[in-house]
């Protein structure tokens, strides 16, 4: 008997440790920057969600770069509240199918920056893609940099083919290519808030009804439909001011949103850039100003309910003179038609 209560006493104490040990070593394998679903489909299209679970050394988190790998095509980044947004874009080594295009250059690398992501907390970072020509079994590499201020830390190690990742020390977040059930038919519009209307690739037919507010004409207001569960959307019209004075768009509210921002898009030297207006948009006198795919939009941040085709958008527009409006959003397609 007593040598059963000895064994027990044992056993619970090796169990314990071999326990306390697996979480250990568990929690330093995943200190580093991961992929949320670490596999994806031949020929799908994906949410390539990477997490980044602290900062660096205790510092926040201000801006987080991500290479795309060949094979990873047709990028597109989710925006972020309080960061601004480059995409940078070059060649690709083979050209790709997109929907009977032939491309070869896209977006080669993303980059958040000027945000603050505290060490207490952690968060995630999303890119839209399609993964390629890829052979199942095979693994892709997405080399991050996280950088912290003057702090740096840079996720890009890669185990070499047959090689085990486990015992590096920043390793590189990997994507592992599995067979896809049925090639050929991704479904983009159904991957996200489809950010070609971010990235200027094809103009939305204009929707909605105008509205008049003093020497201001607002018309072809629309949103694009989302997909459940995602909480940004993008929003558009046209402001057109007929008087003598100029005027601002300071600030747009909706209750479909828990915060509106007013955005710019530019792409200079293959770079493209989103930034927040916090000072809103100018309205000179005599002019037309469009707010659009590829440049001017609305952000609609902490969405509620997600847009679907055929439902409306109420907004409230602020502006310098003309004061408040009420502008109904027509909640187009994906791809705003």
């Amino acid at each position: 008997m007593k040598a059963i209560k000895k064994f027990g006493k044992t056993f619970g104490k090796s169990f314990g440790l071999a326990a306390l040990l697996s979480v250990t070593a568990l929690a330093s394998a995943e200190a580093h920057v991961t992929f949320l679903d670490r596999e994806a489909k031949q020929e799908s299209t994906i949410l390539a969600t990477l997490q980044v679970p602290h900062g660096c050394d205790g510092k926040a988190t201000t801006e987080v770069r991500v290479k795309l790998p060949e094979g990873f095509v047709f990028a597109k980044p989710q925006p972020k509240a309080g960061w601004d947004l480059e995409v940078i874009k070059g060649d690709y080594q083979k050209t790709y199918d997109n929907h009977g295009d032939k491309v070869n250059k896209g977006a080669i690398e993303i980059r958040w920056k000027n945000g603050n992501l505290s060490d207490d907390f952690y968060d995630t970072f999303v890119i839209q893609g399609k993964v390629s020509g890829i052979a199942a079994g095979t693994s892709l590499a997405f080399p991050v940099t996280q950088m912290c201020g003057d702090t740096v830390e840079a996720w890009d190690q890669v185990a070499k083919e047959g090689g085990d990742a486990h015992g590096m020390k920043s390793p590189a977040p990997l994507l592992k290519v599995v067979a896809g059930e049925d090639h050929g038919h991704d479904h983009d519009d159904m991957a996200a808030m489809d950010m070609s209307a971010m990235a200027g690739m094809g103009a939305a037919a204009p929707a909605g009804e105008t509205v008049k507010a003093g020497d201001l004409e607002i018309s072809g207001g629309f949103a694009k439909a989302m997909l459940p569960g995602q909480p940004v959307g993008g929003g558009f019209f046209t402001v057109k001011n007929n008087g003598q004075t100029d005027d601002r768009l300071v600030s747009v509210s909706s209750p479909a949103a828990g915060e509106v921002q007013i955005h710019e898009m530019v792409t200079k030297d293959n770079v493209m850039r989103m930034r927040q207006l916090k000072d809103g948009i100018a309205i000179a006198a005599g002019e037309t100003v469009k707010l659009e795919p590829g440049n001017l939009h609305l952000m609609f941040q902490k969405v509620k309910t997600p847009f679907k085709q055929g439902d409306t958008v109420p907004v409230t527009l602020i502006f310098e003179k003309a004061g408040k409006v009420d502008l109904v959003l027509q909640v187009l397609s994906a791809q705003g038609k």
